[in-house]
């Protein structure tokens, strides 16, 4: 209401109605923010100094530095542009993206609405009026006015719906006609006088496509014009007689000045709000980045940057300083603080050893070349035991599906043999993945995703090189079908080609099913394992989606032979490596 006020008085002071709005939105947002940010001073101010120092400190994952820590690790910042800067920077254009997003989007959602409600608002007590208005006696009114009994009185009551809003502009009732627009009630304004009854008003050029509905006495859209009465919003709803017959139209004008000052004041306090986020958002970003990802990193380059080989003494300085930084973080950057630590402590013991191994080391390396190379096909340490298990899923979904009678034209002991036999080179196409992607630990980035996925195409190139080289392909046909397409989706959002439902071959439908399960309860080096029952609820959950819902059938009524297999194989819940 305060703001409404100012913009009021504001406009009458400048003349302009948009600055006025928006200066009165910014002065009010101003003064909020203003009180809130003399509270959060007189917080501060009262608060005691032993409390602050705790919450200075207590989001720190990492040893107090001592005053020559500091000033090395200050020393060593001579960056352009510092990691702490790179982060802020990305999470400011990304959180000012996503503000400007939320913004357009809520403003647009906002005008939308606003129209809508307004028009509704409109209706409404275009209704209202045209329920207040005796239809029959219409020609009365429009001949004789407020000589007709009732004119009155019903006028009277037609003021008291205007003065009801004050978002509604003008109240009229016109019987529309060839020759114009006949006035039965034109209510007055403060501005202006409204017209007599009888009166005929010409049509306005924004009414002309809608004359032939008007004058066949239909409902009409809404109407958003703009001529010498302003920028108005309008709705006329029809009057109906006893007999059905539409005699005029109740008319209600909504300003869309009325409209466009809320949705800039809207707008105004929705940028002040997003504004206070993104200010809060960069805050607590500047903190966690300093204290949990810049200053970890620098303390290590900086222990790091001074250590030396010179002495026992010297080296044993060096362990001591990296282990004093005690950084916890729990995450990636402790992982490498730890293994620095370790490094660091190993070197202790083994930089003489090393010093005498070198040459032998050197002559070693040409040996394990050779062999990485013949191993090329057993890189990832999950193969083995996972094509042995998915080929054992496979072997009982197939022959459960064929017990039920499932797609009976296609699967009989021969598919079942091809297909059994084909599923161990489902992964083929991998040889050609790099080990940095095939064993990464963690989740891959977009663009290691996309090579990953290429190992369709590739495992579909290879076997199509072997079956070039036989004159009967065998199970090869179907070892290139699981190959290319144990990654397709039954919903045809899968990859690499997109294929949806039973334009996926048979074969590739299984294997993804066997393939899936096995990677939920396994353990890998980027997850650990689900548990077998979470594991068939998301196959369950994932029927008709991302597998042939027959298919996902099958597998999950035989549950129990399923639960056999992966319990064979001892990869349930157990650690990667024993020792």
């Amino acid at each position: 209401r305060t703001g409404a006020d100012m913009s009021y008085y504001l406009n009458k002071w400048i003349g302009n109605e948009f600055a006025s709005d928006l200066i009165s939105a910014i002065a009010t947002e101003l003064i909020d923010k203003a009180i809130v940010v003399f509270i959060a001073i007189v917080f501060v101010r009262c608060t005691p100094m032993r409390f602050k120092e705790k919450l200075r400190s207590g989001g720190v994952w990492q040893a107090r530095l001592s005053d020559d820590m500091k000033q090395a690790v200050k020393e060593s910042d001579n960056r352009v542009i510092s990691l702490k800067t790179k982060l802020v920077i990305i999470i400011a254009v990304g959180t000012l993206c996503m503000a400007g997003a939320a913004t357009m989007i809520s403003t647009a959602i906002f005008r939308n609405t606003t129209l809508d409600d307004n028009k509704r608002l409109a209706d409404g007590f275009a209704s209202a009026v045209a329920e207040s208005i005796k239809a029959d006696m219409v020609d009365e009114y429009i001949e004789k006015g407020e000589q007709v009994p009732g004119y009155t009185e019903t006028e009277h009551i037609l003021y008291k719906l205007r003065d009801s809003s004050a978002d509604i502009e003008y109240i009229y009732v016109y019987k529309i006609e060839e020759d114009g627009c006949h006035v039965v009630f034109d209510l007055d304004t403060d501005e202006l006088t409204g017209s007599e009854p009888g009166d005929i008003i010409e049509f306005d050029e924004s009414f002309l496509p809608l004359l032939p509905s008007l004058l066949a006495g239909k409902e009409i859209d809404p109407i958003v014009s703009d001529d010498k009465f302003g920028w108005l919003l309008t709705v006329y709803k029809p009057v109906y007689d006893s007999a059905g017959k539409c005699q005029c139209y109740a008319a209600v004008d909504i300003s869309m000045n009325r409209i466009v000052s809320y949705r800039r004041t809207f707008f105004a306090r929705l940028i002040f709000m997003l504004l206070g986020f993104v200010i809060l958002i960069l805050a607590i970003a500047l903190w966690f980045v300093e204290h949990n990802i810049t200053l970890p990193v620098r303390t290590m380059a900086s222990c790091a940057e001074a250590y030396t080989f010179d002495s026992e003494e010297a080296r044993k300085e060096n362990v001591e300083r990296i282990k004093g930084l005690d950084i916890q973080t729990g995450d990636e950057i402790e992982n490498l603080y730890k293994a620095i630590v370790k490094i660091t402590g190993d070197s202790m013991d083994y930089i003489e050893d090393i010093q005498t191994k070198t040459e032998t080391i050197s002559r070693m390396q040409t040996g394990l070349i050779m062999v990485l190379a013949d191993m090329v096909e057993s890189r990832d340490k999950c193969t083995g035991d996972h094509v042995r298990k998915t080929m054992s899923y496979v072997k009982i979904i197939l022959e459960e599906m064929q017990r039920r009678g499932m797609y009976a034209d296609q699967i009989n002991d021969d598919f079942i043999a091809e297909v059994v036999s084909a599923a161990p080179l489902h992964d083929i196409g991998k040889i050609h993945i790099s080990d940095s992607i095939l064993n990464k630990k963690g989740k891959l980035t977009d663009e290691e995703f996309e090579i990953m996925k290429k190992h369709t195409l590739y495992g579909s190139t290879i076997i199509d090189k072997a079956i070039d080289m036989v004159q009967e392909p065998g199970y090869l046909r179907e070892a290139k079908n699981v190959s290319k397409y144990h990654h397709e989706k039954w919903n045809g959002k899968g990859y690499p080609c997109g294929l949806s439902g039973e334009d996926i071959p048979l074969s590739a439908r299984v294997m993804a099913v066997a393939d899936v399960f096995d990677a939920l309860v396994s353990r890998r080096s980027y997850k650990k394992p689900f548990s077998f029952e979470k594991s068939m609820s998301i196959i369950r959950e994932d029927a008709g989606t991302h597998f042939d819902p027959l298919v996902a059938e099958a597998f999950l009524d035989i549950s129990d032979k399923v639960r056999e297999i992966a319990e064979q194989f001892e990869e349930m819940n157990e650690p990667e490596d024993e020792a």
